[in-house]
């Protein structure tokens, strides 16, 4: 009932809305005398901010048409290679000579955790100049009719598998966040399957292999509560008309609401300096604003039984690093896993995946010689640094980079490599 609730008050604002959307024009047009002055320009900036409050943010786009390539500026196309009901596989395809030797090739996983995978627009954008990139494109749990099935995390696996089949030999795999336990739990499977097409390496970035270590706000509350909690407290029906109407469903307006609840004075702020960026017309910093409260307020719904079971077996009962974790029924066991390099990569000031979490994934396991392992610790960066921003592409991109291209040679013995980067061991 209660997000029908949530429907039906969104849909009572349209037109107040609608109203606030037409002052908003009538006070920037540059035909009104009043826009050029203080009193039009406060105007305009309370009907933005109150539009912009009691919109719905849509999808957005990834944006990114060229990429620059040894000094040059190449085109870059937008490709789905491979669907399913879930998830679509995108492919940045860029624009190269004939002549000129293959990039590596990068898999992204993005997290299925509320967001849409543009999110990793900086991600991408980072790594498309010396990668073949690929991203992981999930579908908005509401607007896949019932009669598609469900969705589960042994699927998640199945996916990440499949994906990695349909790219072929040396594809190197980086989860970012949530998708480091279903990534490393397919990888493990993989090797115990004896697969040919297990990846070359896999990046896990600020994921929560291990949320016993250093457990975080986030953590705390899967632990405080018992998952019939949550089944009765934030799973609810898809309502009508949506494609998706009577899906049962972890909301994406919730999952928001959590993360912005974590630090509500900051986003207070943050909307109290977009105002008297409006009224100062300050239009570069009010333009930043935009940007990423486009893409942060942008949210999609998870199905039910992946939600449910991603909130048990990761962070109550802890399966994966305990070696209790099952897919499809038989256990997956990480100390399978020989033949695929492994880098772990963490934010000193996460406060989503503490210090620590990722790192797990190195001890659980053991049998990935040393010559092929690496951990990161980049300074100074909270959860999003660790794959966006300044740091993201001077620091760890890079590394990513690098520890694919040295994973990828076939037929050549890797480097060991060991950096504490900031911290790397």
């Amino acid at each position: 009932m209660f997000y029908q609730l949530y429907e039906m008050n969104h849909a009572a604002m349209a037109p107040f809305r609608a109203t606030a959307d037409a002052m908003l024009q009538a006070y920037r047009n540059p035909l009104n005398p009043l826009s050029k002055t203080p009193f039009g320009r406060t105007m305009a900036a309370g009907f933005e901010v109150f539009e912009r409050a009691t919109r719905r943010y849509g999808k957005p786009e990834f944006g990114l048409p060229v990429t620059t390539i040894d000094g040059r500026e190449v085109a870059v196309h937008e490709r789905i290679i491979w669907n399913r009901p879930f998830c679509n596989l995108i492919h940045f395809q860029r624009e190269l000579s004939s002549g000129r030797k293959p990039d590596a090739k990068i898999l992204i996983v993005a997290p299925m955790s509320g967001h849409y995978a543009t999110l990793l627009r900086g991600t991408v954008e980072a790594l498309l100049p010396s990668a073949d990139v690929y991203i992981t494109d999930w579908i908005d749990a509401r607007m896949v009719p019932v009669g598609d099935g469900e969705f589960h995390l042994d699927d998640y696996i199945d996916y990440v598998i499949e994906m990695i089949h349909h790219l072929g030999p040396n594809t190197n795999v980086v989860a970012v966040c949530q998708p480091s336990v279903p990534v490393l739990a397919a990888v493990a499977v993989m090797e115990r399957e004896k697969d040919p097409l297990v990846p070359a390496s896999m990046t896990l970035m600020g994921g929560p292999i291990d949320t016993r270590i250093n457990p975080t706000a986030v953590n705390k509350l899967a632990q405080d509560k018992p998952l019939a909690w949550f089944e009765e407290n934030v799973i609810m029906n898809v309502p009508w008309p949506q494609p998706g109407v009577m899906r049962p469903v972890y909301p994406g307006f919730l999952q928001l609401s959590g993360f912005m609840s974590m630090n509500l004075d900051r986003h207070m702020i943050a909307q109290k300096d977009f105002y008297m960026h409006l009224v100062k017309n300050d239009g570069d910093s009010a333009e930043r604003h935009r940007d990423f409260y486009d893409e942060y307020l942008a949210v999609m719904d998870l199905t039910a039984e992946f939600y449910l079971e991603t909130v048990d077996a990761v962070f109550i009962k802890h399966a994966l690093p305990k070696g209790e974790l099952r897919h499809r029924g038989k256990l997956v066991d990480t100390k399978a896993i020989r033949r695929v390099a492994l880098l772990t990569v963490e934010g000193e000031n996460d406060d989503i995946s503490g210090v620590g979490q990722t790192e797990a994934a190195q001890t659980i396991c053991p049998n990935i010689p040393d010559a092929m392992r690496q951990h990161y610790l980049q300074p100074d960066v909270g959860h999003y640094g660790v794959f966006n921003g300044s740091r993201f592409r001077q620091e760890i991109a890079p590394r990513i980079v690098a520890f694919a291209n040295e994973h990828s040679r076939i037929g050549k013995s890797p480097v060991k490599q060991v950096i504490k980067g900031g911290k790397s061991s």
